[in-house]
């Protein structure tokens, strides 16, 4: 589960880079051409005294031509997408009342409270039991996400998906971590199209050609496991395709990087380097988590680049959840202070696995 609705724009960093070069042409006067032609008189290609200055000094960026050719593609996807069928915008639709656990399960520490639990400053690494936990915890939220991917199609309700994805989940005795954290009223989080994060399972059937984030977590022995994925529904159309795709590769180029006392943000960069490939967005306010026995703790995961200092420790666990965009990273988000869209209502897609840190790279506790 995405973690970072309440960090604020001073823990936010982004650093963005145009794929379009850009010439500056100085002079006594320090003109700048925006693509516009160079019109030179006739006298100043004759003989004839000009009154041009004597030196001109121009300035570019270079652009490579992968660059580009990703830039056109980029801009090609851009107008297609504004005349391509597309689903009407969100909204929300009818919340059912809170799903019931049976006593015997044991509950999560936060229960009780409707407030956001602060972040946990311990980070979380386990000794061999505690590692055992994990992958019992994490094993099953894979399970019950690829059952959950099963559901998807045309006509059903996310409401319905959460539903089923709750009574698998307290049938294997254990608890859905969302359930009551910070008062979320749902046991998982269904976010459609342009949705990035944290969508509240409602009466909306999902569409021909949508795109649904499907995010798990579960409560198992005292220990929780974290995953998503980004599943499609029918026919969805080849630049939505494409950006799921990438995403989910941006998180396996994300945990390539991770092993004992690799830096943090090789992450971010890693990342970002895949996604600005194909001109994605790359969603800088929700972060990846330290995870275990506490739902989010220590280390904030940044999946842009950042200068976050710290190493990874052997028998550590956390996720890492990139968020990509085919436009707007800024967000909004509704009434009910979970939902968040992109804010220009282009398509959002989302990838997760809990991963151990190893001696020599990471384990994916939660490979689907």
């Amino acid at each position: 589960m995405a973690f970072g609705a309440s960090l604020s724009n001073a823990t936010s960093m982004q650093l963005s880079s145009s794929l379009h070069g850009e010439a500056l042409l100085s002079s006594s006067s320090s003109t700048l051409l925006m693509g516009s032609p160079l019109n030179l008189s006739s006298s100043s290609l004759s003989g004839k005294k000009s009154h041009l200055p004597k030196r001109f000094v121009l300035v570019s960026k270079r652009v490579s031509g992968l660059e580009e050719a990703m830039r056109i593609r980029r801009e090609r996807e851009l107008r297609t997408s504004t005349t391509a069928k597309r689903s009407p915008p969100l909204r929300r639709g009818k919340v059912s009342q809170r799903l019931p656990v049976p006593d015997h399960i044991p509950k999560p520490p936060y229960l009780g409270s409707n407030l956001l639990p602060e972040l946990s400053s311990e980070h979380q690494i386990h000794d061999s039991e505690g590692i055992a936990h994990m992958r019992a915890a994490c094993e099953l939220a894979a399970r019950v996400l690829d059952y959950a991917g099963t559901l998807i199609r045309p006509s059903v309700t996310t409401n319905e998906i959460d539903k089923a994805v709750h009574q698998m989940i307290i049938d294997a005795g254990a608890y859905p971590s969302p359930l009551g954290y910070g008062g979320f009223p749902k046991s998982v989080c269904t976010s459609v199209n342009e949705c990035m994060c944290h969508g509240i399972p409602d009466s909306r059937q999902l569409q021909d050609g949508d795109i649904i984030n499907i995010d798990v977590t579960v409560y198992l022995n005292g220990y929780h496991g974290d995953t998503s994925k980004t599943f499609l529904c029918g026919n969805v159309s080849d630049s939505m395709k494409r950006l799921v795709k990438v995403t989910e590769e941006c998180l396996q180029k994300g945990i390539a990087v991770c092993k004992d006392g690799a830096l943090f943000r090789k992450i971010g960069k890693r990342i970002s380097e895949h996604a600005e490939k194909f001109g994605y967005g790359v969603v800088d306010r929700f972060v990846g988590h330290g995870v275990g026995t506490v739902f989010h703790s220590e280390p904030v995961i940044y999946h842009h680049r950042n200068d976050k200092s710290g190493c990874m420790v052997e028998g550590q666990t956390f996720t890492i959840e990139p968020i990509l965009t085919l436009g707007s990273i800024e967000c909004v988000t509704w009434e009910d202070n979970w939902t968040t869209l992109t804010a220009d209502g282009s398509p959002a897609a989302q990838f997760e696995h809990t991963i151990l840190i190893t001696r020599t790279g990471a384990e994916i506790l939660t490979k689907y």
